[in-house]
C-alpha cells in the first residue's frame, strides 16, 4: 500500500473571493486529472451529518421482516434493500446490505431503449417514516451542491459555467445507506470498480476507514476525514473529456469482527438518455488527454443510462431476472 494522501480541497474558498476561487478550480481539475480522487471540506453542521448517520442506523437495525417488505427484488427500478452479501462486484460477492434510493419520476412504460426502464418510484420503509424525510432533505442539499461543483469544473476546463446544465435536466440522483459489518470470512466489503456517471459525494462514518483508491503508485487507505466529503468522478467525466479526468477504480475492505462501517455515497449524473456533454479541451489540455479507457468488459457508452443499466443488471442478477429476463437473455 502506498501512503501517498488524496489531495483536500476546502468549498469555502468559492466564497473567499476571486482568487481563491480561481485556486480552487485549478486544484479540482489537478486532482482530478491526476487522481481522480479528492477530499471536500463541506462546512455542513455537524448536527446535520449526525442527524443522517443516526436514522441510518435506525434504518439497518429494523427487523428483518420491514427491511425484506422493501427489498429490491420487488422494484423493477432497483431501488430498496439489499440483503447482507445480495450483491456482485466484477461476480464476487460484496459483504454488505443497503438501500438505494433514487430521484423520484413516474413509471415511463418504455421498454426501448432498456434503460428508461430504470426511471421510476422509490421504496420506503413504513416503519421508520422519517427516513424519508430526512433523505429527501439530504438529497436536495447535494443535488445544489453538485450542480455548483459542476460549474466550477466547466469553467476549469474552459467551457462556460453552465456546459453541463442541459443534459442535467431532470438531473438523475442515486443515494445509498451502506452497512458494511465486521467479517473474518472475506476482505470485500465492496470490490473494485469506478462509477458509471459523473460525480460522486461520498459521507463516511466519522472515524472509519476501509476504502482504498487506486492510483499509479498502487492501492492507498483513504483516512477518514470527518469534516469532509470523498468527492471521485465517473465514467462519463472521462468520456466527456476524453480521458483528461480519471475515472478511478476503488473499493472498501470489510471491518474486523466485532464492528462495522457506515457510509452514503450520493451520485449526481445526467438524465437517462442525455448524451455525455463533451469538453473542447483548451489545446494545453487536450495535448494531457489519454483517450477513455478501453475495455472490453466494461465498454463505457455515451448516456448515463447505458452505464447505469449495465452496472444494476451485473450486481443484481436477481432482479434483473425477476424483472429484466428479456436482457438477460439478449446478453447471453
Amino acid at each position: 500500500m502506498s501512503d501517498r494522501m488524496l489531495p483536500l480541497l476546502d468549498l469555502a474558498d468559492l466564497d473567499a473571493g476571486p482568487e481563491a476561487a480561481e485556486r480552487f478550480r485549478e486544484a479540482l481539475r489537478t486532482a482530478t486529472h491526476e487522481v481522480g480522487f479528492f477530499h471536500l471540506r463541506h462546512g455542513i453542521d455537524p448536527q446535520v451529518i449526525g442527524e443522517l448517520f443516526e436514522v441510518a442506523r435506525r434504518f439497518f437495525a429494523l427487523p428483518e421482516a420491514d427491511k425484506r417488505a422493501i427489498e429490491m427484488t420487488r422494484s423493477p427500478q432497483f431501488r430498496g434493500w439489499t440483503r447482507l452479501a445480495g450483491e456482485l462486484t466484477q461476480g464476487q460477492v460484496d459483504h454488505r446490505e443497503q438501500i438505494d434510493i433514487g430521484s423520484e419520476r413516474p413509471v415511463t412504460g418504455i421498454v426501448d431503449p432498456p434503460y428508461m426502464r430504470l426511471d421510476g418510484p422509490n421504496q420506503w420503509p413504513g416503519a421508520l417514516p422519517e427516513l424519508r424525510t430526512v433523505i429527501t432533505a439530504w438529497m436536495a442539499r447535494l443535488e445544489e451542491l453538485g450542480h455548483r461543483l459542476l460549474a466550477q469544473w466547466a469553467i476549469s476546463l474552459g467551457a462556460p459555467a453552465d456546459h453541463f446544465v442541459p443534459t442535467f435536466d431532470p438531473a438523475s440522483i442515486l443515494l445509498k445507506l451502506v452497512r458494511y459489518p465486521g467479517t473474518a470470512d472475506t476482505p470485500q466489503g465492496v470490490g473494485a470498480h469506478s462509477d458509471p456517471g459523473i460525480l460522486t459525494l461520498l459521507l463516511i462514518e466519522p472515524g472509519k476507514g476501509g476504502l482504498q483508491v487506486r492510483t499509479d503508485d498502487g492501492w492507498i487507505d483513504v483516512p477518514p476525514t470527518d469534516d469532509c466529503f470523498v468527492v471521485n468522478i465517473g465514467e462519463l467525466m472521462e468520456v466527456a473529456t476524453d480521458g483528461y479526468l480519471r475515472a478511478t477504480q476503488h473499493r472498501v475492505t470489510a471491518p474486523p469482527p466485532g464492528s462495522e462501517r457506515l457510509s452514503i455515497p450520493f451520485f449526481f449524473n445526467p438524465a437517462l438518455d442525455a448524451p455525455v456533454p463533451s469538453v473542447e479541451l483548451p489545446p494545453e489540455l487536450a495535448a494531457r488527454a489519454k483517450g477513455v479507457t478501453r475495455d472490453a468488459a466494461n465498454v463505457l457508452g455515451g448516456r448515463y443510462g447505458e452505464n447505469l443499466l449495465k452496472a444494476r443488471l451485473r450486481a443484481h442478477p436477481d432482479v434483473a431476472a425477476r424483472h429484466h429476463a428479456d436482457l438477460m437473455a439478449s446478453s447471453d
